[in-house]
């Protein structure tokens, strides 16, 4: 299926279930929320998006505690399903999709190498996360990121 394609398939389906979509992006930096707004449209379905770089972001507008971030980092499943959940309330969607990562080429460790993303789908059902490691350089890291994440939705919405 081509990115086209899985975009149409997936505004289609958030449309026949009436559902809407919100993103809280790190490693992608806007690009699943560019990527859905990409199918005309789209604002029957996406709600919005925030791009949270920063650990204060995280936490001040998406609601991910302190102590996990010191716990866990800010590339951690925890902190993944905390900006799902966060972003799925603030910006009062049925979907919410967060990726957090190393797009790299800097900032990889052993423990979490670059190319390292959790990516969180909070549904009305729960939260769901998924580690992936890619191998590209940063801007295919970041693409690839965002692929998984919208693959991940088209999953869910398939059910």
């Amino acid at each position: 299926m081509t990115y086209i394609n899985m975009l149409e398939k997936i505004a289609e389906l958030l449309k026949k279930e009436h559902f809407t979509v919100a993103t809280a992006e790190s490693c992608t930096g806007g690009l699943i929320g560019h990527m859905l707004t990409n199918i005309a449209g789209s604002s029957e379905y996406y709600r919005g998006g925030v791009i949270a770089y920063s650990n204060d972001v995280k936490e001040c507008i998406l609601g991910v505690r302190r102590s996990t971030l010191e716990k866990y980092g800010a590339v951690s499943e925890q902190t993944a399903y905390e900006m799902a959940d966060g972003a799925k309330r603030k910006l009062d969607a049925h979907i919410a999709i967060a990726t957090t990562g190393i797009a790299g080429p800097g900032g990889g460790s052993e423990e979490k190498p670059v190319g390292l993303v959790y990516i969180a789908l909070a549904t009305p059902y729960g939260i769901e996360v998924r580690k992936f490691i890619f191998n590209g350089d940063r801007l295919e890291n970041k693409e690839n990121f965002a692929k998984a994440a919208l693959n991940m939705l088209l999953e869910f919405l398939e059910r």
